[in-house]
């Protein structure tokens, strides 16, 4: 790993936490970029430790959730149930990788790998920001977890889980756009049951990989100092920020350093488009979002306590 103070890596914590609290996303897609391309970490290091540091993260605001019942349990457990065994094949694949490729052609796959994954998301997280006020009419606050629904459920976990065992990224943007796009939860159900399935998820993976040996422990503790504070400070800013607004910047955020580390990884992307990309995508849509409003309202997707049932 590069030299570099452990200040600005609590920093990157910090940073990163405080967007987990604000948008319920955005770890695993921001910090393994950032531990890659400034901090000089290896690949798969990067996302085992990423993954580690996250499942710690992700404990703390499950819990929260669960104490604010904001958790389809049912859902979560069948999510877990294809995204637990997915996720830790995914390492074995890297280590498979590992051994086959030899350590300079893996490390330059990993970060194929890594780049698409966060490009995918980036993408993702600014369809979710572009269609949000179509989906809002559709929500539902419960829904009958029907044998269809439990098969959908646990797909839906074996992709997004083989993809986090890999890159580390996908856990919030990807799951909690399928539970707004195929199972039309209600906001606070969303990032609920969202981060409440993210931590199971990771403690898998992050253990996995601590098996494996990618986890470097000083590194997650110094994340750690950094991103518990943060994700406090982020979840009390959630609600005097528009979270939509900041979900179309992070996922701006996400093509950037997905075109960087697909340009490290020797991709002939010019300097230029890195930043030129990113900035059109962001004048586009933000253009968009002003012409077309959504009330704070209707369009947060902050976890709120369900409002009392009116009594019979």
């Amino acid at each position: 790993m590069t030299e570099i103070s452990p200040l600005i890596i609590v920093g990157f914590g910090l940073g990163v936490g405080i967007l987990i609290g604000m948008t319920g996303i955005g770890g695993g897609s921001l910090m393994t970029p950032l531990l890659v391309l400034f901090v000089g970490t290896p690949p798969v290091t990067a996302v085992g430790t990423d993954l580690a540091y996250g499942a710690v993260t992700k404990t703390v605001g499950g819990w929260k959730h669960w104490r604010q019942k904001t958790v389809d349990f049912k859902l979560s457990m069948w999510m877990a149930l294809g995204s637990v065994p997915a996720a830790i094949g995914g390492v074995y694949v890297i280590d498979i990788l590992q051994r086959e490729l030899g350590e300079e052609q893996f490390n330059s796959t990993m970060l194929y790998l890594l780049a698409g994954a966060i490009l995918f998301t980036g993408a993702v997280t600014l369809i979710r920001a572009i269609f949000l006020k179509k989906l809002i009419a559709m929500e539902r606050d419960s829904f009958e977890m029907s044998t269809a629904n439990k098969v959908t459920a646990a797909l839906i976990g074996l992709t997004v889980g083989f993809v986090l065992g890999i890159t580390s990224a996908g856990s919030g943007s990807l799951i909690a756009l399928a539970l707004i796009m195929v199972f039309r939860l209600t906001p606070h159900k969303v990032v609920g049951t969202d981060v409440f399935h993210a931590a199971i998820l990771l403690w898998a993976a992050g253990l996995a990989h601590i098996v494996a040996g990618n986890v470097d422990f000083v590194l997650a503790g110094t994340i750690l100092i950094g991103s518990v504070p943060g994700v406090w400070i982020g979840s009390h800013l959630s609600v005097r920020l528009p979270a939509g607004t900041l979900r179309t910047v992070l996922g701006v955020v996400l093509i950037a350093a997905g075109l960087g580390l697909a340009s490290k990884a020797g991709a002939p992307i010019p300097p230029f488009v890195i930043g030129i990309v990113p900035l059109i995508l962001a004048v586009i849509i933000l253009v968009d979002r002003f012409r077309n409003r959504v009330s704070r309202a209707e369009a947060d997707t902050e976890a709120q306590e369900p409002p009392p049932r009116a009594a019979h």
